[in-house]
């Protein structure tokens, strides 16, 4: 099996995870700024405020890209470098930046994938709300609307939002990411006010660039039942975790069994009418992220509520009207997240959004694992990330093979860098960064992978 004509290969990344200069050219602080400040909330103290320091390294890092092979790059724009009050003055600096970035990328010929928001949200919209209220989803379009008219004669894509299930239910449910509160209402407001800045994002993008390509990111879970309760536990936690965005979004309304599950919670009177039809905005390509599977049952004990289920630690439920819902130990091999390597869910995901979305093309826009390299004689033999991709990829072909119109791949991450809450103490990067000096070590994935981009075959 090989990959069509056409197959886009790429890496991604995410401003806070690898910018740095936090306060530097008219940025303002953002809700990670805050949160990673604050004690303990990430491990070790760690912050964002220099990470790989890619703001000042943007040359070294797009001539690593280059070396490669990459044919495109995914990255996000820092709202609060743009907007740094989060609506009304635009910092031209900011802007200036991404330009740069953007006609480094095309002077490489390698072709820049945006995304809007990568969950920077400028902490002074946090103070008036946040994304519980809907002017938040308001800001987000102006600010879009300020990309797009700035990079929109070189920008091949437009992706809203990165994974707004963890800005709302990380970050609002569960607590463990920015801004760290632990409200299952707030988090539901949170997840459609999202939903409307995608809507209004697109709307406003395109009020600019009317031939745009629009996208979103979401990461979809896998849910695996687990005995005679699996099947009721794995539809609820779908209705929370994955059709409370490809509903609105994509067929323009929420699921009934959501306002159900979460009546005890919400009578949902914060979705204001107009709202489903400002979310389902045509969109031309669905962005997955892609990590692992998860196994569930309903609580067989004493109703002790879903855990995050990973994703950084913490007793709160990011799982609103779930919480009898049990996440259940997962066998190995793990990451070093904890997470189970499953490449079957990945097939298994991309068949079932072609399934119910077939004139949809795709894109794996994250994949990708955290392993505890070591650094041997200047070089790093990551021969499990290797492997890990190397199953993902095929398990990529497979869902190819079964029809999926998937557009292409983009592997997590380019550069090992902040990982939110767990600071810098796991590497996704299929580069190595140094944190003490900033040196850049490609990895053996990283060798691997370029290959790949010039062969085509996974060898």
């Amino acid at each position: 099996m090989g990959f069509p004509d056409g197959f886009v290969f790429g890496s991604a990344t995410a401003s806070y995870q690898i910018e740095g200069a936090v306060d530097e050219d008219g940025r303002k602080p953002s809700i990670w700024d805050v949160f990673s400040h604050t004690p303990g909330k990430t491990l070790g103290g760690d912050t964002g405020d220099v990470a790989d320091d890619h703001y000042h390294r943007m040359d070294e890092d797009l001539d690593l890209m280059q070396s490669l092979g990459l044919h495109a790059y995914r990255f996000s724009v820092a709202w609060p470098r743009i907007v740094p009050d989060g609506r009304g003055a635009v910092n031209q600096a900011g802007l200036d930046f991404y330009s740069r970035l953007v006609d480094g990328l095309i002077a490489r010929d390698i072709t820049p994938i945006v995304t809007l928001y990568h969950w920077d949200l400028p902490q002074v919209l946090e103070d008036e709300g946040g994304w519980t209220v809907r002017s938040t989803a308001e800001a987000f379009a102006d600010y879009a609307r300020v990309v797009a008219e700035a990079l929109g004669d070189r920008v091949d894509t437009w992706t809203t939002l990165n994974e707004p299930w963890c800005a709302a239910f990380l970050g609002y449910g569960a607590g463990v990411h920015a801004p760290g509160r632990t409200e299952p209402l707030a988090a539901l407001q949170a997840a459609h006010h999202l939903n409307l800045a995608h809507g209004l994002g697109a709307q406003a993008i395109r009020s600019v660039l009317p031939d745009a390509k629009i996208s979103i990111t979401l990461n979809l879970h896998v849910f695996r039942p687990e005995g005679p309760t699996g099947p009721e536990a794995v539809r609820r936690v779908d209705a929370v975790g994955n059709r409370i965005f490809l509903g609105p979004m994509l067929e323009g309304a929420y699921p009934p069994d959501l306002f159900g599950d979460t009546a005890a919670i919400t009578d949902w009177s914060f979705v204001q009418e107009g709202d489903l039809e400002a979310i389902n905005q045509p969109i031309d390509v669905i962005g997955i992220n892609y990590y692992s599977t998860s196994r569930v049952r309903l609580h067989e004990g004493d109703g002790v509520a879903a855990r995050n289920d990973g994703h950084g630690g913490g007793d709160a439920n990011p799982w609103p009207g779930s919480e009898a819902v049990e996440f259940l130990p997962l066998e190995g091999p793990l990451t070093d997240m904890g997470w189970n390597i499953d490449p079957q869910g990945l097939t298994d995901l991309l068949v079932s959004v072609h399934e119910r979305y077939p004139d949809l093309p795709q894109m794996v826009t994250e994949n990708g694992a955290a392993f505890p390299d070591v650094v041997e004689d200047g070089a790093v033999h990551d021969v499990e990330r290797t492997d890990y991709l190397r199953r993902h990829f095929a398990a990529a072909q497979d869902a190819i093979a079964q029809g999926v119109d998937l557009r292409g791949y983009f592997v997590w991450s380019l550069m090992d860098n902040f990982e939110w809450g767990y600071g810098y103490s796991k590497r996704f990067g299929i580069v190595r960064v140094d944190y003490d000096t900033q040196e850049r070590i490609p990895k053996d994935s990283a060798k691997w992978y370029a290959e790949v981009i010039r062969t085509g075959e996974l060898g």
